[in-house]
């Protein structure tokens, strides 16, 4: 839960601020932004999630200027380490109200991937 002030803690801003969010999964996307474009491809993960019937990877999501650090909620164990400058978009989406979702490019490839988290509530 974001204190009303949140904006005033500086500190927080640069050390990044951590979030406990379900991973949803990955698709690759043709563009590196665009509404549409996103909301269609959290629209398949979403959907893929729920055909596979498994339980959602908890994981926590640090957010920083220097970009996104995705760990392992239970082991802590680092899933990747996002950098700014892959990071192309950022979105939450409007159908899913709980999910929110980033593209950047693979770090072992050229492609554009979306990866989407479903926060605990629509507030975060």
């Amino acid at each position: 839960e974001l204190p009303e002030n949140w904006t005033d803690t500086r500190e927080t801003l640069l050390e990044g601020m951590l979030f406990s969010l379900k991973y949803l999964g990955m698709t690759l996307v043709e563009q590196p932004k665009g509404e549409e474009l996103s909301a269609a491809a959290v629209k398949r993960i979403v959907a893929t999630a729920k055909a596979s019937g498994k339980k959602l990877q908890k994981v926590t999501l640090k957010v920083s200027p220097r970009g996104i650090v995705l760990r392992d909620g239970r082991s802590s164990e680092l899933i990747e380490n996002i950098s700014i400058y892959r990071i192309s978009y950022c979105t939450a989406d409007r159908a899913h109200d709980k999910v929110f979702a980033y593209i950047a490019q693979s770090q072992h490839s050229e492609s554009l991937e979306c990866h989407a988290f479903l926060c605990p509530k629509r507030k975060m």
